[in-house]
């Protein structure tokens, strides 16, 4: 539930136009709701300012119709990641108005686009083109939490004068999340550029001895740009996330 309709809920009570039982009953999970397969946390949004987000890897599509059917009643926006194309299909069968992004492997329902609070833009870059599913997660993520997100797709080391070409953008954003697989070296040259805080998603992409990420995880990890900070592979709901909450202090 969020602050917005509890509030709502009170001041009906308020008015006299909803009995203290109606409000009862609509507050009774307000905390968490025991569904047998989950606890599913109504809380969240009060206490974090974002609603729970699903994480759909290893969930039955029957689980996740379950959870989402219980956040969609008193939340406006719900995300749930790491889905696939067959789980979705059956989520969707359920709720028509959910939207799936193949390309990020998230669906989402929203019944109102939410407001921009976030300070500043949110910048996402991806040293290639291959990169780009985790740049998308990251970007539903951060976008959802009401931030102004912009990409930059494509823009890698190997070819690094493209980079530059973006220097202004770079310069005028708040928070910079940088994507990138192979030895992943890129959020160390964009860190050397810029003042803003920069989280690096290393990916799973590139050739044998990228050990699915770990190369380019280990790389950002000992990055000498000090304004670097690193979430885990290909993480990039965890990027989007980070970033808005640092998008958000002070707000």
């Amino acid at each position: 539930m969020n602050f917005e309709t509890l509030s709502n809920i009170l001041s009906m009570v308020a008015d006299g136009k909803l009995a203290v039982g109606q409000a009862a009953d609509q507050l009774k999970h307000l905390s968490f709701e025991d569904i047998g397969c989950a606890h599913v946390d109504h809380h969240r949004a009060l206490r974090k300012g974002f609603p729970e987000v699903i994480f759909g890897q290893g969930k039955t599509s029957e689980q996740i119709i379950a959870i989402l059917g219980k956040l969609e009643k008193s939340e406006n926006i719900v995300l749930v990641t790491r889905i696939d194309r067959e789980k979705a299909d059956h989520v969707l069968s359920q709720f028509p108005h959910a939207q799936y992004f193949d390309d990020a492997h998230l669906l989402k329902i929203e019944k109102q686009p939410p407001a921009i609070t976030g300070r500043g833009t949110i910048l996402i870059v991806c040293a290639g083109t291959s990169d780009i599913p985790v740049v998308m997660e990251a970007y539903l993520t951060a976008t959802a939490m009401g931030n102004q997100v912009k990409t930059l797709f494509d823009v890698g080391v190997a070819g690094i004068h493209r980079l530059f070409a973006h220097q202004k953008e770079l310069e005028q954003a708040s928070v910079i999340i940088v994507a990138a697989g192979m030895e992943g070296a890129l959020p160390s040259v964009v860190g050397g550029l810029v003042k803003a805080p920069v989280i690096a998603v290393p990916t799973s992409v590139g050739y044998g001895t990228s050990f699915n990420g770990l190369t380019a995880l280990l790389g950002m990890l000992n990055s000498c740009s000090s304004n670097i900070a690193v979430v885990n592979i290909d993480n990039g709901f965890g990027a989007g996330y980070m970033a808005s909450t640092i998008n958000h202090v002070g707000v």
